[in-house]
């Protein structure tokens, strides 16, 4: 995205001034549930619906532990964090283990999200439906090219970049995914947060600073396709 950031610079600065005395102080992160865990749940779930299409009513941590080449422990503790109980010699009630996974993950809840960058990797996730299916709803996207902007997918509206803090007041979104070019990862996220966003999904190989209370998770793609580049030479 092209540097659009001249009309809001002055209220840019301050807010992110603002946010920076916000969290000046430190504060201690603790975490209930390992990151990990988190990333193995939506895994669980996928493996779990797929069981009840097939009419599967129960199932044991060792079968889930089998399917994933883990510890059968290390299932039994993951699935702990969730509040599921499973029965000795029966194991988890697979409809109640999925729901219960669900809602933990707020999966069954819809939070919005604006994109930024609609290119073709943009435009991809904004058409995507999964997201909807697991509690993420993007809502508008925003870019600086003229052949994007007031053009929609899947009903779903392009704007300007200069108006997302007007729009920010009127749609409550607390999630921005970053899908721009990596030389703008650092100033959209500066953006978000100069306009109320809490979260950033950040798909660029860009490292982005913010302030601790800011959430981050950053998704590169060439990360992944480095590790089957070097497996496929090694193999």
């Amino acid at each position: 995205m092209e540097n659009s950031t001249g009309e809001l610079s002055n209220d840019l600065n301050q807010k992110i001034t603002m946010i920076e005395k916000e969290n000046h102080e430190p504060t201690s992160r603790s975490q209930a549930v390992p990151e990990p865990t988190l990333r193995r749940l939506p895994g669980y779930l996928c493996y779990f619906q797929s069981l009840q299409q097939n009419q599967v009513k129960f199932i044991s941590s060792s079968v889930i532990a089998h399917a994933f080449k883990i510890d059968p422990t290390l299932v039994t503790k993951d699935l702990s964090y969730t509040g599921a109980k499973g029965r000795t010699k029966i194991g988890y009630n697979l409809q109640a283990l999925i729901d219960t996974i669900e809602h933990f993950l707020e999966f069954d809840q819809m939070e919005n999200a604006f994109l930024f960058g609609v290119g073709n990797l943009g435009k991809a996730l904004i058409q995507y439906e999964g997201l909807k299916h697991h509690g993420l709803k993007i809502v508008a996207g925003f870019d600086v090219h003229p052949k994007v902007i007031n053009t929609q997918l899947d009903g779903i509206k392009v704007y300007a970049l200069q108006d997302f803090r007007d729009l920010s007041r009127k749609i409550p979104a607390r999630v921005g995914i970053i899908t721009t070019p990596d030389s703008k990862a650092q100033e959209t996220a500066d953006l978000m947060m100069a306009w109320g966003l809490k979260a950033i999904w950040n798909f660029t190989p860009q490292s982005i600073k913010v302030p601790e209370k800011i959430v981050v998770v950053n998704t590169n793609i060439y990360s992944d396709l480095a590790v089957i580049l070097h497996r496929l030479k090694r193999s």
